[in-house]
């Protein structure tokens, strides 16, 4: 072979599932991440990516020996040169959770030191429970899922990742070349659709930290210019009794069972009572904080920080019954220094770069009896769960959801206690 491999064609075995959606595969001596592949498959590949460092990528082409767990994929433009949107709608819903857990289980070992055996729960069907997506527009105006790794636009929405009903009508309207698409379908199933202008000024994605995770999740659409083209913009959204009312832009669980099922396990394992002082960091509109802010009652107190201004100022009007629970606007690295001391109970829900060094050295300098950790990057959640370790807490309960089936991602939670 020449030096580059890209577009070769190779024949090779592959083995176990890599964190972000390929299975692993060695051929002459270099690793190869193969999309569109399941574990213990013969596959012929094509390297699509190689930049000359002792791994490329390739897509499976041809399935040679097939896994038992292969069925015909569910999603029909994400296959070889398709759609990003899904990386295993080729495998059975339990197989696609066993990868996930794998992956889990080998990230909280690798990187964070800890042997665990874990389990992915399903959330209900693996189509049609996505309620927010963000789709681009190619040079001719027309919707659509960016191709893999690319800024191409794939321009058939046939993705069963959505709620019924979440592209009716969308293909034959024309949009803005080059803007982003905001569509939700909020809990009273009204949909929201929401024209994002096409973005001037990338510089802020040049911050690879957790401080420009943050930015640039505020700043994907924050600065650039909204024009509402369908429903009012502002999605309801209701976790158990308690409803928001937030932009339909903005962050949201996506699985339309996944904000409940958190913030009920948040509730169980903060073991938060009556008088309690707790966090929320990175706090979103509070789901969070709200369910501990019911635990700690009118005695109690919860402070709770995110950097969305707007987050916090839904968040507020969503709590107001909650004079125990305040919410602030700002930067989690910047506030946590001037938060209520002596919390019982530290909650968190980072991006997904997670929380890191600082912030978790901060929280555990404030002594809590607990932390409870959500996060959606097996890697980053590994890593923090490492750094909880340092500090003298130690993993007492962790839990994993398929909230994105057909994906490779998944969100896990863990409850940490000091030893």
């Amino acid at each position: 072979m020449t030096d580059s491999w890209l577009g070769a064609v190779v024949e090779v075995r592959v083995g176990k599932p890599g964190h972000g959606g390929f299975c692993v595969a060695r051929h002459e001596g270099r690793v190869m991440f193969v999309r569109h592949s399941l574990p213990g498959e013969l596959v012929t590949a094509r390297v699509t990516e190689d930049t000359g460092k002792s791994f490329c990528r390739a897509d499976a082409v041809e399935i040679l020996e097939a896994s038992p767990d292969r069925i015909a994929p569910l999603c029909p433009i994400s296959g070889p040169g398709g759609s990003g949107c899904c990386d295993f709608s080729h495998a059975t819903a339990e197989a696609g959770r066993q990868i996930k857990a794998a992956v889990v289980a080998e990230q909280l070992s690798r990187v964070g030191g800890i042997e665990r055996t874990v389990e992915v729960e399903s959330l209900g069907d693996q189509t049609g429970w996505r309620t927010r997506i963000r789709l681009g527009v190619d040079d001719e105006g027309r919707p659509g899922f960016h191709r893999l790794r690319s800024a191409d636009i794939v321009t058939d929405l046939a993705c069963p990742q959505a709620v019924p009903g979440m592209y009716d009508g969308l293909a034959a309207r024309s949009w803005t070349p080059g803007a982003d698409l905001a569509v939700a379908v909020d809990s009273d199933g009204t949909r929201h659709v929401v024209e994002i202008a096409p973005a001037v000024d990338r510089r802020v994605r040049a911050d690879t930290g957790r401080r420009g995770a943050s930015s640039r999740r505020a700043a994907k659409s924050g600065d650039r210019a909204h024009r509402v083209r369908e429903g009012s913009g502002r999605a309801v959204e209701r976790v158990g009794s308690r409803e928001w009312t937030v932009d339909s832009w903005g962050f949201w669980q996506a699985h339309r069972a996944a904000a409940t099922q958190y913030a009920e396990v948040v509730r169980e394992w903060s073991g938060a009572r009556p008088g309690d002082t707790a966090w929320d960091l990175y706090a979103g509109a509070g789901t969070f904080a709200s369910v501990v802010a019911e635990a700690v009652g009118p005695g109690g107190t919860v402070a709770a920080v995110e950097f969305s201004h707007r987050a916090v100022v839904d968040g507020r009007a969503a709590v107001t019954d909650l004079p125990q629970l305040s919410m602030q606007a700002a930067p989690v690295e910047r506030a946590i220094g001037s938060l209520p001391p002596q919390p019982s109970v530290v909650v968190l829900d980072p991006p997904r770069s997670g929380a890191g060094r600082q912030v978790i050295a901060s929280v555990a300098g404030a002594h809590p009896d607990r932390v409870v950790h959500i996060g959606c990057d097996p890697a980053s959640f590994a890593r923090d769960a490492g750094l909880y370790l340092s500090h003298g807490y130690r993993l007492e309960n962790l839990r994993a959801f398929d909230a994105f089936p057909m994906t490779s991602h998944v969100e896990c939670i863990g409850s940490f206690v000091r030893d």
